[in-house]
């Protein structure tokens, strides 16, 4: 098998076309995030050479470490940031992010909300829903939806839609479905759910942002 970056992310995109086939979706409708987060730039160039221009990072300290030279270097590169966002590095979230996936309280909308009015750009953001009301898990409790939702719409921000991580063990499907309505009743379209183990499953049940990291990147260790 050839293990390449162009081949893994060819291999990727070839599953996704699939799945959205028998979804009876276009692929053009998806956004493949490369998680590239604890991965430094030299891994990262093959998927750039390979075509891929979206990725995604966790800690705002790492890609502020990273980025910098490849987005100079390639100007079309969209960064995702993918992984909890403490409030008081909400400014520099905005600088650096142009999508977040992972609002989840008010005191951070707050923050963002403040911090794009500073710096004057819009930072598209989706709602992190904690699915599995996982105590130890980040996002907005489900009873807490609906309200949070409204606090987003009051506050400006560019809502993108909902993003979920299933709880781990279990079968994805049931918790995809169940975003895929809670983004449906409050009139969203964006889905940023599904990771390397269960991509094809999400593009099925109405993913729009799907976040793959070993699938692309090689298995490590």
């Amino acid at each position: 098998m050839d293990n390449t970056a162009a081949a893994r992310l060819a291999e990727v995109n070839a599953n996704i076309a699939r799945a959205c086939k028998q979804a009876r979706r276009s692929p053009e409708d998806i956004t493949l995030i490369a998680v590239s987060k604890t991965h430094p730039a030299e891994a990262i160039q093959p998927l750039i050479d390979a075509g891929q221009r979206v990725f995604g990072e966790n800690r705002v300290q790492e890609a502020q470490a990273k980025w910098p030279a490849l987005r100079e270097a390639y100007p079309d590169i969209e960064l995702h940031l993918i992984g909890q966002l403490q409030s008081n590095k909400a400014e520099e979230a905005v600088a650096a992010f142009d999508v977040i996936h992972s609002l989840d309280r008010l005191s951070l909308l707050t923050a963002l909300a403040k911090a794009m009015d500073k710096a004057g750009r819009q930072v598209p953001c989706f709602v992190q829903v904690n699915i599995g009301d996982e105590a130890q898990k980040g996002g907005c409790p489900l009873a807490e939806l609906p309200a949070f939702l409204e606090q987003v719409r009051a506050a400006a921000i560019p809502l993108a839609g909902l993003m979920c991580i299933p709880p781990a063990d279990t079968e994805a499907a049931p918790f995809f479905a169940m975003l895929a309505k809670l983004a449906a009743d409050h009139g969203l379209t964006g889905l940023s759910m599904g990771m390397s183990s269960d991509y094809e499953t999400a593009v099925m049940l109405g993913a729009t942002h799907v976040r793959v990291g070993s699938a692309l990147f090689g298995a490590r260790g």
